[in-house]
């Protein structure tokens, strides 16, 4: 693969991951699902080892969340492109979780989580899909005890 289409898959990816947070953060999850391959399957970062495998069940399972508001910050997106065609990302997430309050958020949780996510994706005739979305949290609350 020459470098103009090297950059250019790690762009597409990249943006795959950023479009994920914006599509999550605006509870379009029949966008999030969408952006998984038919048989993809993802884990939460507070539950890294419990995978939601199937577009149809990721959408299932965003679905059945409590209602709640969201911005996640994503940094360092780092894209390994093994292929053409698969690709191996991480990138780190900053989650603010709230509750609607007219003209803005209120704070649900003073203490934001952070988190990585590993990816496997596959370029597909629709553009690069996630493969597989493991979270995991980098950093945990401790409680006294």
């Amino acid at each position: 693969m020459d470098e103009t289409k090297t950059w250019a898959a790690k762009a597409a990816i990249t943006e795959l991951i950023t479009r994920y947070a914006a599509l999550n953060d605006a509870g379009d999850w029949d966008g999030v699902a969408a952006l998984y391959t038919e048989e993809g399957r993802m884990s939460r970062p507070t539950a890294p080892d419990d995978f939601i495998a199937g577009r149809a069940a990721i959408l299932l399972a965003f679905r059945s969340r409590p209602p709640r508001a969201t911005r996640h910050i994503i940094a360092n997106v780092l894209v390994t492109l093994d292929s053409e065609i698969e690709a191996r990302a991480t990138s780190q997430i900053l989650l603010f979780t709230g509750a609607s309050a007219g003209e803005g958020l209120s704070v649900q949780s003073a203490t934001p989580l952070v988190g990585t996510y590993r990816d496997r994706l596959v370029r597909t005739g629709h553009g690069w899909l996630f493969v597989e979305r493991r979270g995991s949290l980098d950093f945990r609350i401790l409680t006294s005890g």
